[in-house]
């Protein structure tokens, strides 16, 4: 059943990286709320698992791009058509990211440089895409996925963590510029959660118990547990909420 005051109907999403491991139930609780949702992943294997756990969902409603966000041309343009085949953007989510890790010393400026391609600058180029129909309608959302690592540092991950303090710098000052337009912009932090991400770390039980020690919620975290708070953001609900980073992550960050 549609939340009448959080419900999606009618509206079509942009939503990067959102194949697999957050993405994918967020995706389908959208479509239950009745939107549309473009997504752009660039791997072929969650992009297959998404179609699946999507089922018999009508492909106008569920359009799925294999798309490399590092060529920003090249995804300028495949924008610009989905835009005008959809009518374009009320949505913006800037999810997708790369989180190469080793001491800063050893990464070269060529490394750093992608990192910032796929977290920051191909966000740039979806709100670019989105804005004038945001414009037009007086009505948009945007949600940049940041990440608790921002508020307390992280050794070796400095150009991930880099990457994530600009897209909280970036939803505040969207949130000041578009406002007048009715268009909201927001960041969420998210925390550990148990995706693919973890398994940069040598010892992965070792980590779990780290991420428990730390949160005040002693649980690990879902992907239903992001899902709603992406839900909110994107919805009618969240009208009188803009420029503000939401941290979900159990209470392990309090700012």
């Amino acid at each position: 059943m549609k939340d009448r005051f959080a419900s999606l109907e009618g509206r079509t999403i942009l939503y990067t990286g959102a194949a697999g491991g957050l993405g994918q139930p967020t995706v389908i609780e959208m479509l239950g709320q009745g939107a549309r949702v473009v997504v752009l992943d660039n791997d072929a294997t969650k992009i297959a698992a998404l179609q699946a756990a999507a089922g018999n969902v009508d492909a106008e409603r569920l359009v799925i791009e294999k798309c490399d966000l590092s060529d920003l041309d090249g995804l300028a343009r495949r924008l610009d058509g989905l835009a005008d085949s959809v009518g374009g953007f009320d949505v913006v989510i800037n999810n997708a990211a790369i989180y190469p890790a080793k001491p800063f010393e050893d990464f070269t400026i060529a490394e750093i440089q992608m990192v910032q391609r796929v977290n920051v600058d191909s966000g740039i180029v979806c709100v670019q895409a989105a804005l004038p129909h945001m414009k037009r309608k007086g009505w948009g959302r945007i949600i940049n996925i940041s990440s608790i690592t921002f508020s307390g540092g992280w050794e070796n991950l400095t150009p991930y963590v880099q990457s994530k303090g600009a897209l909280i710098a970036l939803a505040r000052s969207w949130a000041r510029e578009f406002g007048k337009y009715g268009i909201t912009a927001n960041a969420v932090s998210p925390g550990a959660f148990p995706t693919d991400a973890e398994k940069i770390h040598a010892d992965p039980e070792g980590y779990a118990r780290f991420v428990l020690d730390h949160q005040a919620i002693k649980r690990r975290g879902t992907p239903q547990d992001m899902a709603g708070v992406l839900m909110f953001l994107a919805s009618e609900a969240s009208g009188f909420v803009t420029g503000q980073t939401i941290n979900v992550d159990g209470g392990w960050v309090m700012t």
